[in-house]
């Protein structure tokens, strides 16, 4: 059993590892689980799921989801970052995120709640598109 619980413990590390060391990229399940193969700590998604949900309640991690069909993505939360009152970009071509705190954002969200109604909540919302690296790639290729 002691065993056990140190390969858990190790799991666990390796887990946080990965969330931190990609802290500004949007991870998901299979993602983590290629990490921890390759890392000699293989684990079963389920296994990943549960610790991913507790570090989720803990306020460690945020828990990203797009729709019903799609899998869930992960962020580790930086003690620096306070994603509840900034929006986030993500680019599609290399998955980085960015934390974006602009008024004009702001003024977007006013505007919607003043004139539709609608509280908009800046830790779940996310705009999609093509960071500036990306597109300097994609012009040069």
């Amino acid at each position: 059993m002691k065993r056990e619980s140190g390969y858990n413990t190790k799991q666990k590390e390796k887990l946080l590892d990965f969330l931190i060391s990609n802290k500004e990229k949007h991870t998901n399940v299979q993602q983590i689980s290629t990490f921890l193969t390759n890392e000699g700590t293989p684990v079963g998604t389920a296994t990943i799921y549960r610790q991913l949900d507790k570090l989720v309640e803990s306020g460690t991690v945020r828990k990203y989801t797009i729709d019903g069909k799609t899998g869930a993505c992960y962020q580790y939360i930086d003690d620096t970052q306070d994603c509840k009152s900034h929006f986030h970009l993500k680019c599609v071509c290399c998955d980085r995120l960015f934390h974006i705190a602009c008024d004009h954002l702001k003024d977007i969200d006013k505007h919607i709640f003043e004139h539709h109604g609608f509280k908009v909540d800046p830790s779940k919302t996310v705009f999609y598109g093509v960071c500036a690296d990306c597109q300097g790639e994609e012009s040069n290729d």
